[in-house]
């Protein structure tokens, strides 16, 4: 097995020592993706609904670099500051992947990178 780093200019570039997505064979590894607009490199301004909708358009950009699709998701996992907005997330989520969802995982946290209020990763087949 060898690893491959996926990078796209279609999502946000890494704020860290790490890489958008790593892939081997027929898998592959998001990392969590937050509401940076990809073309600024900047926090979209907005609720739970608006930073949802940026999150899960970053990863489907990530997943489509990586030759996988939000269709092809095996598991995500969720990552909130306020569960309370998991309805709306919820909501939001459920227009991405609107038939066999994958399995899904989601938590509150204390606190996420740049003050985002949702993270998500992935973790998908290819092809």
């Amino acid at each position: 097995m060898i690893k491959q780093i996926i990078q796209t200019d279609q999502a946000p570039a890494a704020v860290g020592p790490y890489s958008q997505a790593t892939k081997t064979n027929t898998l592959v590894f998001t990392a969590g993706q937050i509401p940076l607009d990809p073309n600024t490199g900047k926090m979209v301004e907005g609720d739970i609904e608006i930073q949802t909708r940026q999150v899960l358009t970053n990863l489907k950009a990530v997943l489509e670099a990586a030759g996988a699709s939000l269709s092809t998701v095996m598991k995500t996992t969720v990552f909130l500051t306020d569960i309370s907005e998991f309805a709306t997330m919820n909501n939001v989520y459920k227009e991405f992947f609107t038939e066999n969802p994958p399995a899904r995982s989601a938590v509150q946290v204390v606190a996420l990178p740049l003050g985002a209020s949702v993270e998500i990763e992935a973790v998908a087949v290819v092809g």
